[in-house]
């Protein structure tokens, strides 16, 4: 059974088999000898998105990864992204250790001063975290949200490309809708403010390859 341990757009995590492109993590949240959720769905305001691969650098997921000097302990818990697309609309901004140049970029686009600006208000604005109801859309306000935009109609996840909706699913990219055809239901943005200020001025997330083709 894989771990609980997929996120899903709203920052939720899952059992899934698909492998994702990105790791990360928003701090310490599982228990080692289990392997499964502390009960926490975060430590830390500063959630991230890294890399895969960092040099020669290798962890058991969810195992006891840090080592002080009280031996071994749990590390931070590894999550994993479908892409980019899916780690910024969760509210996981580039790493500064793994993924600096992306996450100097991205700081830039966000207009904040800081990562840790940026972070205190992503921490504000996520579904996950947030106290703030999620923001409707209007057949109005679709067309002005940049690229890599994720929103929910219904009961479904949408990446926004190319002025298409993209249905998304763990393991990619399925359909894609014209914005029209999502009117008749009642949609809500996923990605946070920060998140779609930064897509709006110029960063540009990895997308999955089947939202390419």
């Amino acid at each position: 059974m894989p771990l609980q341990n997929r996120v899903a757009p709203d920052g939720s995590l899952h059992s899934d088999r698909a492998r994702g492109m990105f790791t990360g993590n928003r701090g310490i949240i599982h228990d080692p000898a289990t392997k499964t959720l502390s009960g926490r769905r975060w430590s830390t305001p500063a959630w991230i998105c890294c890399s895969l691969k960092f040099g020669e650098r290798k962890r058991e997921v969810w195992g006891r990864n840090h080592f002080g000097k009280n031996g071994p302990a749990a590390g931070w818990s590894e999550l994993f992204f479908c892409d980019e697309v899916t780690a910024l609309a969760a509210g996981h901004r580039p790493c500064f250790f793994c993924r600096r140049e992306d996450a100097k970029r991205f700081i830039a686009a966000s207009a904040h001063e800081n990562a840790r600006s940026c972070d205190n208000a992503l921490h504000q604005e996520r579904w996950l975290s947030s106290s703030v109801p999620p923001q409707r859309l209007s057949a109005i306000d679709l067309p002005g949200l940049p690229d890599g935009t994720v929103i929910k109609a219904g009961e479904q996840y949408f990446a926004l490309k190319d002025r298409k909706a993209l249905e998304w699913d763990f393991s990619g990219y399925g359909r894609g809708f014209g914005l029209g055809e999502l009117l008749r239901q009642s949609l809500l943005l996923v990605s946070p403010s920060t998140m779609v200020n930064a897509l709006r001025s110029g960063y540009r997330p990895v997308w999955h390859a089947t939202a390419l083709t």
